[in-house]
């Protein structure tokens, strides 16, 4: 009953999304085939899989449905939080009356909440960049908005969590963002400061995409974090375990 990770899977099965990352080099070539191949050999149904954003490229729920049942379809549970590319999101209440219609039945959100397996208790958020310079962000962004969001929602969601601990103390608080909390020498303050709050000790983000000389892990601040962008890890579920 095992807990892995993998962000930024980037689903395209929809025809008309046709947004492949395969044209991002050829660390991506038959990337879906390779999460399939890699997933269906490691991931058994009793196991959990938390994927922190940027699931699919489609604009709208109704085109995420089928990248959605590509994800249901593959072993274990699923927790999905939200990335940046993640347009289709909606409300909670239309993700669970479209997977009513459907039939997906194996894949729950990380948003506002947290969710507890056999070892650990998981906790998150999309959280956001520390980067007033940014060029691909819309203009007259206001990143101390942003932020000060993500990290309501930090602590909400790791709030849930102290309730579920306060049962199960011997589980970690394991915390799942998108975002790196901190980046090239730029911290999300406000976001480092609820993770020091609530004592969390490891964070998973996803979004880096090219850094493959990157090391896995780095401490700051005496948080470790971990990155999981599927590239990074060649498209094979990680396995949380410390």
């Amino acid at each position: 009953m095992s807990l892995y990770v993998i962000a930024d899977l980037h689903l395209s099965t929809l025809d008309t999304t046709n947004k492949s990352m395969e044209v991002f080099g050829r660390r991506w070539d038959g990337y879906m085939t390779r999460i399939k191949n890699n997933w269906e050999r490691l991931v058994t149904d009793e196991d959990t899989v938390v994927i922190p954003g940027d699931i699919s490229w489609a604009l709208s729920l109704d085109e995420a449905v089928s990248d959605l049942k590509f994800i249901d379809s593959l072993p274990g549970k699923k927790i999905l939080g939200k990335g940046n590319h993640d347009f289709w999101w909606c409300t909670m209440k239309k993700h669970e009356e479209l997977f009513k219609k459907t039939g997906i039945s194996t894949i729950s959100f990380l948003f506002n909440n947290a969710h507890e397996t056999d070892e650990y208790i998981i906790a998150g958020t999309r959280g956001w960049y520390h980067d007033p310079d940014a060029k691909n962000a819309p203009d007259n962004t206001d990143f101390a908005k942003l932020i000060n969001r993500e990290t309501q929602r930090l602590k909400l969601s790791l709030t849930k969590a102290a309730e579920l601990k306060a049962n199960s103390p011997e589980k970690e608080i394991v915390v799942f963002m998108h975002f790196p909390p901190f980046w090239s020498d730029k911290a999300s303050e406000g976001l480092i400061e609820v993770l020091k709050e609530f004592n969390i000790k490891h964070v998973y983000f996803g979004h880096i995409h090219g850094n493959y000389t990157e090391p896995p892990s780095f401490v700051y601040d005496g948080i470790e974090m971990h990155m999981i962008s599927a590239d990074y890890i060649e498209f094979i579920p990680k396995i949380v375990k410390h």
